[in-house]
C-alpha cells in the first residue's frame, strides 16, 4: 500500500574539523592517561589536590575525564605517579551538515531483487542501489541476513520509534554518553544522521519503507555526539569501550576527526604535538581495547578528497588507526538514467584515498551528475543526480545523503552478514579476512588507492 510520507529530504553529510577544549566557561575538561591500562591507586585524592575532579573513568584502557577551572592543572597533574599524559578533552564536529533541500510531501517474496525493480513491498528498497552495489539481495537468497550479529552504532541521536528501525534495537543495551541530551533524536527536522547510518546496517525487512544491508542484525545504538554532530574525545572513547563491554561484533563509526600532529592553535587556545599524540593514542587504546575483546571497528574514512599518501602532518581518528578498518565512499554517475547498466563503483568526489589509509570501498553516494533533468524512479520524479545518493532512515521518515558516514554502514551490514552466517560470533581477524577474500578488487589488481582490498560483497561472502 502506497503512503504519504510528509518528510523526503536531501541532505548529505561531510566529517569537518572544530578543534576547542571541552567546557564554555573557566572550567576545562581533561583527559589523564595511565603510564599503563592500569589507574595508579588513590587517584581521586591525588587529582583532587592537583585542583580536578574526575568525572569519569574508563577504566579498561587506564583512562579518566576531569574538570578544573584551575590554569595550573594540567602542570599539576602532570606529576601524579602513574600518569604517562594530559590532554584537553578536544570537542570536534565529527560530523555535519554540508548541505541540505528543503522538504517535499511525496507520495509512495521469498526471492528477493535488485533495485529499482526489485518487486518488494519495502516501498522505498527500489531506491536503494547500494544494495545491488555489494549484492546483498543475492546473499539474502542464500538464506543469509545477518541474524544472530550485533551491531554497535556510535553517532548522534537516533529516531528510536522508527517502524524501520525499532523492530532491530536493542533498547536494555543501547546507551548515551552526551550529557544535557538523551539517546532520542531530539531536533526537529529529518536530517538524524544516526538514524541513517542505523538504517542502512539493519533496517527491518518490514513491508514498509526501506531495508537495511543486513536486516536481521541487531542494533545497539550508542550516542556519543550531539544531534548537531559535535562531541568530545572522552565520549568517543567511552562509547568504543562500552560497545567492546556488551559484546558488540562490529562498532560501526561514521564519523571522523583530523588532527595535525604537530598541534595547533584557535581561538580557544593550542594543544601541543604531544598532547595530539597523547590524544591520538587514548583513542587508539580504546579501539585496541574492542579488538581484543572481539569487536571489529569500521569507520568512515573522511569527505575530504585527500591523498592520505601525501599528507604527514595529518591524521583522521578514527579511520587511520591501526585495527579499525577504513571505508571510501563509492558512488554510480546517473544510475538513475540506466539502473542496470551504470557503473556503480566511482571512487566518490569527496572521498579520502590513499593506499596508506583505505582499506576497503563501499556505497556512500555522490551528486555529480551534470544537469537537473528528471528520472523516474520508484515512481518518484526527481532530478536524476538524486538518485545517486544514498537512501535510509531519518527522523521520523527517510531523506538521501552522501558521505564516507553512508558508506561505512554499508560495510557493516555485510560484515553483519558474514558474521551471521558464521554462527554470530568471529574473531575480529577471521571477519576482516572475510571481508578481504570477498570483496570485489576493482582498480589495479591489489590493494589501491581508491578501494583498498576491493569494495565490499556481501553475497561473495556466503557462497
Amino acid at each position: 500500500m502506497k503512503r504519504l510520507i510528509t518528510i523526503l529530504v536531501l541532505v548529505f553529510f561531510i566529517a569537518a574539523l572544530l578543534v576547542v577544549p571541552a567546557g564554555a566557561d573557566s572550567t576545562k575538561s581533561y583527559i589523564l592517561m595511565a603510564k599503563g591500562n592500569k589507574l595508579p591507586k588513590g587517584l581521586e585524592a591525588k587529582v583532587a589536590a592537583a585542583g580536578g575532579t574526575i568525572d569519569r573513568y574508563i577504566e579498561q584502557v587506564g583512562l579518566v575525564v576531569v574538570s578544573s577551572n584551575d590554569p595550573n592543572f594540567s602542570v599539576n597533574a602532570a606529576k601524579i605517579s602513574g600518569i604517562s599524559d594530559v590532554m584537553p578533552n578536544v570537542v570536534s564536529q565529527w560530523v555535519g551538515p554540508l548541505g541540505d533541500f528543503n522538504p517535499e510531501d511525496i507520495s509512495v517474496s521469498e526471492d528477493f531483487g535488485n533495485p529499482p525493480v526489485s518487486g518488494d513491498d519495502d516501498f522505498f528498497f527500489d531506491l536503494q542501489w547500494g544494495h545491488d552495489a555489494v549484492d546483498a539481495p543475492e546473499a539474502w537468497n542464500e538464506g543469509y541476513r545477518g541474524a544472530g550479529a550485533r551491531v554497535a552504532v556510535l553517532d548522534g541521536g537516533f529516531d528510536l520509534d522508527h517502524p524501520d528501525l525499532a523492530p532491530n534495537i536493542n533498547m536494555a543495551l543501547s546507551m548515551n554518553f552526551v550529557a544535557g541530551e538523551t539517546l532520542q533524536y531530539a531536533l526537529p527536522d529529518p536530517f538524524s544522521h544516526g538514524s541513517h547510518t542505523a538504517g542502512t546496517i539493519a533496517a527491518a525487512d518490514n513491508g514498509f519503507g526501506t531495508i537495511g544491508v543486513a536486516p536481521e542484525a541487531e542494533l545497539v545504538l550508542i550516542k556519543v555526539l550531539g544531534d548537531e554532530g559535535s562531541g568530545s574525545f572522552a565520549d568517543v572513547i567511552s562509547g568504543i569501550v562500552y560497545a567492546a563491554d556488551v559484546d558488540a561484533d562490529i562498532i560501526s563509526m561514521s564519523l571522523g576527526a583530523y588532527l595535525n600532529k604537530n598541534g595547533f592553535c584557535d581561538s580557544e587556545g593550542c594543544v601541543s604535538a604531544n598532547e595530539v599524540a597523547a590524544l591520538v593514542n587514548a583513542i587508539k587504546r580504546a579501539t585496541d581495547y574492542a579488538n581484543k575483546e572481539g569487536s571489529l571497528v569500521i569507520a568512515s574514512a573522511g569527505n575530504d578528497a585527500i591523498d592520505f599518501d601525501h599528507t604527514a602532518n595529518l591524521i583522521h581518528i578514527p579511520s587511520d588507526l591501526p585495527k579499525v578498518l577504513s571505508i571510501s565512499a563509492t558512488a554510480p554517475i546517473g544510475w538513475a538514467t540506466d539502473p542496470g547498466n551504470i557503473f556503480l563503483d566511482n571512487l566518490a568526489s569527496y572521498s579520502n584515498y590513499g593506499q596508506s589509509a583505505i582499506d576497503f570501498g563501499a556505497p556512500g553516494g555522490d551528486f555529480v551528475y551534470p544537469g537537473e533533468e528528471a528520472c523516474l524512479i520508484a515512481g518518484l520524479l526527481r532530478p536524476c543526480w538524486v538518485f545517486d545518493l544514498v537512501f535510509s532512515t531519518g527522523n521520523n521518515g527517510w531523506y538521501w545523503s552522501a558521505g564516507t558516514s553512508m558508506a561505512a554502514p554499508h560495510a557493516s551490514g555485510v560484515a553483519a552478514i558474514i558474521v551471521g552466517m558464521n554462527g554470530g560470533d568471529m574473531n575480529p581477524a577471521h571477519l576482516e579476512a572475510a571481508l578481504r577474500a570477498s570483496a570485489d578488487d576493482l582498480g589495479k589488481p591489489g590493494n589501491d588507492d581508491a578501494y583498498g582490498a576491493g569494495r565490499v560483497n556481501a553475497y561473495n561472502a556466503v557462497r
